[in-house]
């Protein structure tokens, strides 16, 4: 091999293990850092032998319970020993390989159930939570009913749970994709889907008013525009990290405690410039397209497995997928941005795994509710979200050649963290 060759190789390694296995800088407190593998074993062992000859065996439920949670105890354990950190190290690489062990759980999960019978996985659910045979999807309340009735009390009431959820999800959506105009397309294309699928999902219809005013101005766009400026204040401040063993105040010692669950430095985000290529243009508008998908995989698989919105697997799978798509967007976005990176993070590629996983259980169990479904509309749908996907991105591309000119292109590779 030739040395050039070499060189490259090397350097295409270095950038893949940065958002791969990102390894620890500055450490202040070594014990939390360092191996305890010996010690990590001979508790998870007693652990283990403990609660298998004390428990209570009577109930056969319970007992299959136990021995879930048993494995994904020692899965967890194990993900920590020998899973990839990620291209985070805050609050600890442990973490990290938490998340990405508890990913790799559920596209198993989700494997498993793939290739089960649509009577099997009811039968599975009602196993986890027998309440769910008493709840049918149509037991829903009504939507866009009275839609010409438009008064300030009418308004104020659908400023419910959803609606922070709304305002929330968006801040932190922009907290990790960091770009105005890509934001505020996909939050606009969210509304066409709504639109588009309100025929298979009754959730779906809305008044024009609750669509347009407290959906994309109100929630989104307030969502929106707090992420960011805290993105700009993490941006533009000052990272100064003190070890907590050289800090004598209590207080001190608490604030460094805390301050060790924000990030160690914040990197700005440069998705587009002038100077990109087609393969990041068409990247960033296949990312758009998938953000799509994965939003509706949300909803279908509640409203095919019947499921209320409050229920916990609900809720469970949300905040799953929200810790595990942090490090994928970060990772897509080196593969994307950084020509020196050539294959995409670990965590990326589970995270696309599970969202194709999903999308065809919905399919594969939602046959009839499919069957209903009017393929104008999809087709429609798909072509819309394609051209504006393209058109978003080929205007965020005009914007930074004609509005940004100055902007040094080096701003294009990501910074390494300190």
């Amino acid at each position: 091999m030739e040395p050039g060759n070499s060189a490259v190789t090397d350097e295409s390694k270095d950038a893949f293990s940065y958002i791969n296995e990102r390894p620890v800088d500055d450490i202040s407190l070594e014990f939390f850092y360092k191996p305890h593998t010996i010690t990590l074993l001979a508790v998870s062992i007693a652990a283990v032998i403990y609660t298998a000859f004390v428990r209570d065996e009577t109930s056969t439920q319970d007992n299959l319970w136990a021995g879930i949670c048993c494995v994904i105890f020692f899965f967890l354990i194990i993900s920590v020993l020998t899973f990839p950190n990620g291209p985070f190290t805050r609050p600890h690489p442990a973490i990290w390989r938490i998340v990405f062990g508890m990913s790799v759980l559920y596209l198993l999960a989700l494997l498993f159930l793939l290739f089960q019978s649509h009577s099997t996985v009811y039968e599975i659910m009602y196993w986890i939570d027998p309440n769910l045979r008493n709840f049918h999807i149509d037991m829903d309340k009504e939507y866009a009913v009275n839609c010409s009735d438009i008064s300030l009390p009418r308004i104020w009431s659908h400023v419910d749970v959803f609606a922070w959820g709304h305002f929330f999800g968006w801040m932190f959506k922009a907290i990790l994709f960091r770009h105005t105009g890509l934001l505020w397309a996909i939050s606009i294309m969210w509304e066409i889907t709504e639109i588009a699928f309100a025929h298979l999902l009754p959730n779906f219809l809305e008044c024009w008013w609750d669509s347009v005013i407290l959906d994309v101005l109100v929630c989104n766009g307030l969502g929106i525009w707090v992420g960011l400026k805290i993105c700009k204040a993490l941006e533009m401040r000052e990272y100064k990290w003190v070890s907590i063993r050289d800090i004598s105040s209590t207080t001190g010692k608490i604030k460094r405690a805390i301050l060790q669950f924000t990030p160690v430095h914040w990197t700005p985000v440069r998705w587009l410039d002038p100077t990109c290529t087609y393969m990041r243009f068409f990247a960033l508008g296949q990312l758009v397209v998938f953000w799509q998908i994965s939003e509706l995989n949300t909803f279908f698989l509640k409203h095919i497995f019947e499921m209320p919105p409050s229920h916990p697997l609900v809720i469970a799978r949300l905040c799953l997928i929200g810790v595990i798509v942090a490090p994928s967007v970060r990772q897509y976005y080196t593969y994307v941005t950084d020509p020196r990176c050539k294959r995409v993070g670990t965590q990326c590629w589970v995270y696309g795994v599970i969202m194709v996983t999903e999308s065809m259980l919905c399919v594969k169990n939602g046959k009839e509710l499919f069957g209903q479904a009017q393929v104008c509309n999809v087709i429609v749908w798909l072509v819309i979200q394609i051209l504006v996907s393209i058109g978003c991105v080929y205007g965020v591309v005009l914007y930074h050649q004609y509005f940004e000119p100055n902007k040094e292109i080096a701003a294009d590779s990501p910074k390494k963290e300190k």
